[in-house]
């Protein structure tokens, strides 16, 4: 059924040693599911890793390998500033499906400046999401609690953005209170709407869409 994306977190991990790395990856892209990843430099060279690298990791154009031709979206969170050049010549060579997110305000602006398509943060710390107009999407998160509902994802969606909603299990609560009133409104099934989660296969079927 078409509809809400799903996005991996870190890859589609079983084991927390996974995440990040190429098994989880290329597992996430077996099941069709789209993710969500982590980029920085190291000696010149985009890396994947959430924490500061310490080499050994995999690189970017090994993420992009895995997931040429696949039309499953990626999600890059920027974890460092400095990158947009790079970043952007690496996917304008590869036809994915992609955003880039969590900058600093200036490397948004700069990103924004680039033509590289990002999505602004919106959570219970970022009440007002910067640079709101140009950016393509909205990734809405709630690091304290579970603050927002169907009202308020389906503003973003009037307005022409794409949502990522971040689910509650990323912080280490239940995701099933939000999972019941998005397929209880049936915005699951909108097109612009994505849900990043480690919980990918149990997200799939309960909602019954990939990625």
């Amino acid at each position: 059924m078409a509809g809400m994306v799903i996005l991996s977190h870190r890859g589609f991990w079983l084991e927390p040693q996974e995440k990040n790395t190429t098994v989880a990856l290329e597992r996430s892209r077996a099941e069709g599911f789209g993710t969500e990843t982590d980029v920085r430099d190291l000696g010149g060279r985009l890396v994947i890793s959430h924490d500061p690298p310490v080499g050994g990791e995999i690189g970017l154009s090994d993420l992009l390998d895995i997931f040429a031709g696949s039309g499953l979206t990626l999600a890059i969170n920027i974890k460092a500033d400095g990158l947009s050049a790079d970043l952007g010549a690496a996917f304008a060579e590869r036809d994915i499906p992609w955003f880039a997110f969590d900058m600093s305000g200036p490397e948004t602006v700069r990103y924004l400046a680039a033509g590289l398509p990002v999505f602004t943060r919106h959570s219970d710390v970022e009440p007002a999401p910067i640079c709101y107009e140009q950016s393509i999407g909205v990734w809405l998160d709630a690091f304290h609690g579970d603050w927002f509902g169907p009202a308020d994802v389906r503003a973003h969606l009037d307005a022409g953005k794409r949502v990522c909603i971040v689910s509650p299990d990323l912080h280490g609560r239940s995701p099933q209170p939000v999972w019941d009133w998005l397929k209880a409104s049936g915005l699951h099934t909108h097109p612009r709407l994505s849900l990043c989660t480690d919980f990918p296969t149990e997200a799939r079927d309960v909602f019954s869409t990939g990625g």
